[in-house]
């Protein structure tokens, strides 16, 4: 459990160019968040050319390690998810639609640009928090990217 108040900085992704033809991280960092309730992440995008944006999708994982989980588990690594709830009817029984999600930040200009999303609940019960990213804009000159993680 964190201490009252305590509030680590964890790089989430280190500040580099993003890969070419809108490819995910292909090994994203793996921060310990063993015991943390909410997540807030800042990032620093720079476009790399007219047009640019990148997308982002939270993963979380219940396990410290890898090598942890049992053979017949279908992922480590679980995407933050998207609940919308149905239409709710008397007599009717209702479906909601829940889906995985990943968000897109397209920028304004060519400076660096620096934003904050969240806080997002991680619950306090998982271990691991990673953050892949992608070029989806301006695929062919994608734009550097940095992400920091603050938990409490």
């Amino acid at each position: 459990m964190l201490s009252p108040g305590c509030v680590p900085q964890n790089i989430a992704r280190v500040s580099a160019a993003l890969a070419a033809v809108g490819a995910w991280d292909a090994a994203p960092l793996a921060i310990v968040i063993a015991g943390a309730e909410r997540g807030t992440l800042l990032f620093t995008y720079t476009r790399g050319g007219v047009g640019g944006a990148f997308d982002f999708q939270i993963q979380t994982s219940g396990f410290s390690l890898d090598a942890l989980a049992t053979a017949n588990l279908a992922g480590i690594w679980a995407a933050q998810g998207l609940y919308a709830a149905g239409t709710l009817a008397a007599g009717v029984d209702t479906q909601s639609e829940e889906q995985r999600e990943y968000v897109t930040y397209e920028a304004t200009g060519a400076a660096a640009e620096t934003f904050i999303y969240g806080p997002f609940d991680l619950g306090g019960s998982l271990e691991r928090l990673r953050i892949v990213a992608r070029e989806s804009g301006a695929v062919g000159t994608p734009g550097t990217l940095q992400v920091e993680l603050r938990i409490s």
